[in-house]
């Protein structure tokens, strides 16, 4: 009887799995997006190289591109959008840029600007539409963290004495705005990758079982479904069919760290926490499921993806990449 109820669920299992679908919305425009914020079923923005950003208002069938008046070489590696009206960018550096609208990107306004040698902004996450944090690359041993309390309009980097100090060879992968993430309604972690790959948690600094070594391995992104499970993804950006320590997910918090027994299909930039045990991550060569909490990947696509993003308010889940490629996951199962 137990053989029986076993093969169920893996017929289960494999119906649902083979019921998830790519749609691709739109692949048109000469820009690399790594941002995409998705406020609701609907409302979605994307950000990305040659000062482009998009916003769409139906689900990605009609768009609104526009290119950031004199910012057309800057590279908008994160976005963080509240409506259809309001919404951040981060320039990444040379120098680094926080710009923000809230006229549905008619004018953008410079909130954020630094010229020191070495800054290198990856990612914004924020807890409400007040309170964010940004994260930089470390400038003299140390991880830059910015902060705001009021919806992105200003910003201030912490206390130096409060910044967390990075290894020799350590640093962030600004690869889909998603290595740093909310813990709790009060608290973030961040990964890093490079020679060293790490989760910072409060004030511990737990080393990852993560490919690490050379300046293209490491973590990428951080996906968190409550305080106990969370789930990293990475691997190497130059290797993007290698599965070798790519993955790897906690449930007691972080303390501990298993790598799954059937890892994603390759290299990943992504990960993002679904519901119930599902999850889903994308990368170079594709994009895979689990639907038990990250033990076990299959892959559903093998459209190449910078980042994947559920609704904030929704289930839609949105995918964007190379070749201002944005796709849908379809479920043909409903």
């Amino acid at each position: 009887m137990k053989n029986i109820f076993f093969i169920l669920i893996l017929l289960f299992s494999a119906q649902f799995i083979l019921a998830q679908k790519i749609e691709i919305l739109t692949d048109s425009i000469q820009s690399s997006f790594r941002g995409l914020s998705v406020v609701d079923n609907n409302i979605l923005w994307v950000s990305g190289s040659n000062g482009t950003v998009g916003k769409s208002i139906d689900g990605g069938q009609t768009w609104k591109w526009m290119i950031v008046k004199g910012f057309e070489k800057t590279d908008f590696r994160d976005i963080e959008a509240f409506d259809k009206k309001t919404a951040i960018i981060m320039g990444i550096a040379e120098p680094a840029y926080i710009l923000r609208t809230d006229d549905a990107g008619e004018t953008w306004n410079v909130v954020f600007k630094d010229t020191a040698n070495g800054m290198f902004l990856d990612a914004m996450e924020f807890w409400n539409d007040q309170s964010g944090i940004v994260i930089g690359d470390p400038i003299n041993n140390h991880f830059f963290i910015g902060r705001t309390f009021d919806g992105g309009k200003t910003w201030r980097g912490i206390p130096e004495q409060n910044k967390p100090i990075a290894d020799s060879g350590e640093a962030c992968f600004a690869s889909s705005g998603t290595n740093i993430r909310k813990l709790n309604k009060e608290e973030a972690v961040f990964i890093s990758g490079g020679f060293t790959s790490n989760i910072f948690i409060r004030n511990k600094k737990i080393n990852l079982p993560i490919l690490q070594g050379k300046e293209s391995t490491g973590a990428n992104s951080i996906a968190i479904k409550n305080s106990k499970t969370m789930i990293v993804v990475g691997g190497d950006f130059t290797t993007k069919d290698a599965t070798t320590k790519n993955c790897a997910f906690t449930k007691d918090g972080g303390n501990t760290w298993v790598t799954p027994r059937i890892p994603p299909s390759g290299y990943r930039s992504c990960v993002e926490y679904l519901h119930k045990d599902e999850w889903i991550t994308c990368g170079l060569n594709g994009v895979d499921i689990s639907i038990d909490n990250g033990d076990n990947w299959k892959p559903i696509s093998k459209e190449s993806f910078h980042v994947c993003r559920k609704a904030k308010k929704g289930k839609s889940v949105y995918f964007a990449g190379n070749g201002g490629k944005v796709g849908k996951m379809i479920d043909d199962s409903k």
